[in-house]
C-alpha cells in the first residue's frame, strides 16, 4: 500500500482535490435545498365537482370543506367542446363530419341556408360541426371562437335559438381508433380498418365559464386558470385573448400549470406567455410524468423556465392509479396516498400537489365521499413533512444554480486520474504510460468540454460512477486476499467481526466519495427540476460487477498458480478460459444470471419487475419510522455480505468469498446510484446510506453467528459419519 501511494503521489493529488471540489459543490447545492421547504396544494376544479354529484352535497360545499383544511387554490379548466358535453349542462353537441356524413341524407338534418354557406366555405370529413340549442351556449362558443382563433378556422352560422359552428380541421389534428381487422368465415384477417372518432379541435379552449368561476371565488378560494393548447391553433393572437380573459375576470393566478400540448402562443413563439409569467411573477409548473421519471412534455415549458431563471416548481398530478390506492395494501383509509404524496414532496422535489379526489379501490368512478378521510390525510401529510421542515403553504422555488465549468473540469481531470490509479492497481504499467494516458485524458476533457459541454457533464458524471465503486470493489478483494494470507483460519469471531465492519465502513466511504464525484457535475438547477436527468444507470450497476472478475483474478489467480497478487497475469485469463466446465459451474452460472436479471431489472424506473406487498408494506414501516428509508438491497444483501466477504476469507472457506464478494458489489454501486437522483434532496441520501451500513453490520453479525454455528454443526455430523 505504502509503494503505491509513494508511486502515484501525483496521481492522488489529482483525486484529493477533484474530491474537494466536488464537496464544494454539494455544500452549495445543499444550501439551495435547505431554502426549499414549501409545498402547496391546488383542487382539480372538475373532479371535485363530479365527486359532489355522487354525495349529499353540492361543489360549493365541498370547497368551503377543502378551505378549512387549508387549501385555498383550484384549478379551473378552460371549457372545450368535450368538457361542455360532458360535464354542463348547456344544451350544445359535436360531432366529426366525418360521422355525419355517413347519413346519406345528412344535409336534409339541417337548415338550407346553413347547408348553402357551408358548401360555399368548403368542408370535409375532418372538420368538427358544432349544434348549440340555446343562445347562451352559442354565444359563449362564438365569442371564444372568433375572439382566439382566425377567421379562416372556423364558420359561424347564428338562428334564433342558438346556431352551428364548423372548425376547419386537418389529418393532423384527427383522432382514430387503433387499426382492427374483418375477419372471414375461416378466422383469417380480410383486411385492416381504423376510423375517425375525434379531433383535437374537440379539445381546443373557449374560456373559463363564469358560473363556475363564482362558485370557485364564493368559496374564497383562488383561481388557478389550466388552458390549453393545440398547435394550429395555438398563435400570439389566441395567447394575448387568453391573457385578456384572465385579467377581465381579475384573475393572477401564483402558478401556471399548462394544459393540452404547449404555453399558450406557442405557435408564434414563447414570448408572449414568457412576459405575462415574468412581469407577474408567476411560478410555472413543470408537471411529473406518470412514471415518476423526468416531466411531462409541454413545448415552451422548458424554455420559458429557462428564460426566467429557474422560477418553476414540480407539480405532482394525482394520477387516475393512484386515486385507486384507497384501502390499498390492507390500510384503512387513504394511508398509501398519503404515502405517494409524502414521497413525491420529500424525495421528489415536488413543491406542488394537483389534487384529485380519492377512487374506491379498483373502481374507476365511485368517489370517496368521507371529509374525514381527506382531513386525516392531509392532516397526517402535513405532520410528517414538519419532520422534514417541509411547510405547508404557497410553493417555493429553487434559488438558480448552476456548477461552474471549471468545477466540472477538475472534477472530470479528477476521474481521468482515478481511471489510471484504478489501471495501474491490477496492470503493472509505468510511469511513463500513467503521464501519457493523463495527457489523453486531459485533452479530452477539455476538448470535449469545449465542444459539447452538456455532454461533457453527463460523461464526467457517468465515469465517476462506474470508476469509484470499481475502487471500492477493488479495496474490498485486497482485503479479502490481505485477510486470508494473514490471519488465523481459527481467529476469535469478535476479531473477524471488527475486520469486516472496518472493511464495510472503507468501503462505503470509497462509494460515497463516488456519490459525491457523480452528483456534484450535474447539481445544476435543471437537473434537480429534472429538465436534464443522469444517463446509464443500469450500466453503471453493471460495470463494477464485471470489474469484480478481474480484481478477483489479479489477487487470487484462477487455481492455484497465483505468483504475483494484485496484479492481474496473462495466465490468470489463460487458465480460466482453459478451465473443464463442470455441472455445478453450470448451475451456479445459471442462478448468477437469474439473480442478475432481477437485479438490473429492479434498477431504474421503467422495471416491468412490481413491488410485492410485502415489500411495500415493510418499506413503508421503514419510511414511518425513519428520516429516510434505507435500501433494501443494501442492508440486507449487499452490506452484509461485506461483512461475510471478510468472515470467510479469514476461515479459508471455498467458493464463498466470491459469492459474497459479488454481492458486496451490489452495494458500492448502490452507495452511488442513490446519488444518481439529483431531484433526491441530498440528506436523504446521507441518512439512507448511514441507517443500512447499521442495519447491514447488525445483520452481518447475526449472519456470521449462523454461518459459524451452521459450520461447527456440519464439522461435528461429519465426525460422527466418519
Amino acid at each position: 500500500m505504502k509503494l503505491l501511494i509513494k508511486e502515484n503521489k501525483i496521481l492522488l493529488l489529482i483525486i484529493a482535490i477533484a474530491v474537494i471540489v466536488s464537496l464544494i459543490t454539494i455544500g452549495m447545492r445543499l444550501s439551495v435545498e435547505k431554502h426549499n421547504k414549501t409545498y402547496d396544494i391546488v383542487l382539480d376544479y372538475n373532479e371535485i365537482e363530479m365527486m359532489a354529484d355522487q354525495s349529499e352535497h353540492d361543489v360549493s360545499w365541498w370547497l368551503n370543506e377543502f378551505r378549512k383544511m387549508g387549501i385555498t387554490k383550484v384549478g379551473l379548466s378552460e371549457e372545450s367542446m368535450v368538457s361542455l358535453m360532458e360535464n354542463t349542462e348547456m344544451p350544445i353537441q359535436a360531432n366529426m363530419m366525418d360521422i355525419i356524413m355517413r347519413d346519406a341524407d345528412w344535409e336534409a338534418e339541417y337548415p338550407e341556408d346553413f347547408i348553402d354557406k357551408l358548401k360555399g366555405t368548403g368542408y370535409d370529413k375532418f372538420d368538427v360541426l358544432i349544434e348549440a340549442a340555446s343562445k347562451e351556449a352559442f354565444n359563449f362558443v362564438a365569442e371564444g371562437v372568433t375572439k382566439r382563433y382566425r377567421p379562416e378556422q372556423y364558420l359561424i352560422h347564428e338562428k334564433d335559438n342558438g346556431g352551428y359552428i364548423v372548425l376547419n380541421g386537418n389529418a393532423t389534428q384527427t383522432l382514430y381508433t387503433e387499426k382492427y381487422k374483418y375477419m372471414n368465415s375461416k378466422r383469417k384477417g380480410f383486411i385492416e380498418k381504423d376510423e375517425i372518432v375525434s379531433s383535437k379541435l374537440m379539445y381546443i379552449n373557449f374560456g373559463l365559464l363564469p358560473s363556475k368561476v363564482k362558485i370557485v371565488r364564493d368559496a374564497g378560494m383562488e383561481i388557478i386558470p389550466r388552458t390549453s393548447s393545440y398547435e394550429g391553433w395555438n398563435d400570439s393572437n389566441y395567447a394575448k385573448t387568453v391573457i385578456e380573459s384572465y385579467e377581465k375576470l381579475g384573475v393572477v393566478p401564483e402558478y401556471i400549470i399548462v394544459g393540452g400540448e404547449a404555453v399558450i402562443g406557442w405557435d408564434d413563439g414563447i414570448e408572449i406567455a414568457r412576459d405575462y409569467i415574468k412581469e407577474n411573477n408567476i411560478k410555472i409548473g413543470l408537471i411529473e410524468n406518470t412514471t415518476q421519471l423526468r416531466n411531462i412534455l409541454q413545448f415552451g415549458v422548458n424554455d420559458i423556465v429557462k428564460s426566467t431563471g429557474y422560477e418553476a416548481i414540480r407539480v405532482f398530478s394525482v394520477w387516475d392509479y393512484i386515486q385507486n390506492r384507497y384501502q390499498y395494501y390492507g390500510y384503512e383509509g387513504a394511508k398509501e396516498i398519503e404515502n405517494t404524496l409524502f414521497r413525491a414532496i420529500v424525495e421528489r422535489n415536488i413543491r406542488l400537489i394537483y389534487f384529485k379526489p380519492i377512487k374506491e379501490h379498483k373502481d374507476q368512478h365511485a368517489y370517496v365521499t368521507d371529509p374525514e378521510e381527506y382531513r386525516t390525510m392531509f392532516l397526517n401529510l402535513e405532520n410528517r413533512l414538519d419532520e422534514h421542515g417541509i411547510k405547508f403553504g404557497k410553493a417555493s422555488v429553487m434559488d438558480q444554480y448552476i456548477v461552474s465549468t471549471w468545477a466540472k473540469v477538475v472534477m472530470a481531470l479528477g476521474c481521468v486520474a482515478a481511471a489510471i490509479l484504478l489501471i495501474r492497481t491490477i496492470l503493472p504499467i509505468g510511469r511513463k504510460l500513467k503521464a501519457g494516458l493523463f495527457i489523453i485524458g486531459t485533452l479530452g476533457v477539455v476538448g470535449t468540454y469545449a465542444v459539447m459541454p452538456s455532454y461533457a457533464e453527463l460523461i464526467t458524471s457517468f465515469a465517476a460512477a462506474v470508476i469509484f465503486p470499481c475502487i471500492a470493489t477493488l479495496f474490498i478483494v485486497r482485503q479479502s486476499k490481505e485477510f486470508a494470507d494473514t490471519l488465523n483460519p481459527s481467529e476469535h469471531l469478535p476479531k473477524i467481526i471488527w475486520r469486516g465492519i472496518l472493511t464495510l465502513v472503507c468501503s462505503v466511504v470509497l462509494a460515497m466519495l463516488g456519490g459525491m464525484m457523480t452528483a456534484a457535475p450535474i447539481s445544476s438547477v435543471s437537473f434537480m427540476l429534472e429538465i436534464d436527468i443522469f444517463r446509464g444507470v443500469k450500466l453503471a450497476q453493471i460495470l463494477p460487477l464485471a470489474f469484480f472478475a478481474l480484481a478477483y483474478l489479479a489477487y487470487y489467480g484462477f487455481g492455484e498458480s497465483k505468483k504475483y497478487p494484485g496484479t492481474l497475469e496473462y495466465h490468470d485469463l489463460r487458465d480460466m478460459m482453459n478451465s473443464s466446465i463442470k455441472v455445478w459451474m453450470v448451475l451456479l452460472g445459471i442462478v448468477l444470471l437469474g439473480v442478475g436479471y432481477y437485479y438490473i431489472e429492479r434498477t431504474g424506473h421503467d422495471s416491468s419487475i412490481q413491488v410485492s406487498t410485502i415489500e411495500m408494506l415493510f418499506r413503508n414501516t421503514l419510511e414511518d419510522n425513519l428520516i429516510a428509508r434505507p435500501r433494501s438491497k443494501e442492508f440486507l444483501f449487499a452490506f452484509p455480505a461485506v461483512i461475510m466477504l471478510a468472515y470467510t476469507s479469514i476461515r479459508r472457506f471455498k467458493l464463498w468469498p466470491i459469492m459474497f464478494g459479488l454481492a458486496s458489489v451490489i452495494g458500492m454501486t448502490s452507495v452511488v446510484n442513490t446519488f444518481m437522483h439529483i431531484r433526491t434532496p441530498l440528506y436523504l441520501g446521507f441518512y439512507r446510506t448511514a441507517y443500512a451500513v447499521l442495519f447491514g453490520i447488525i445483520i452481518g453479525i447475526i449472519g456470521i453467528v449462523i454461518f459459524e454455528s451452521g459450520h461447527k454443526l456440519y464439522k461435528k455430523l461429519e465426525r460422527q459419519i466418519r
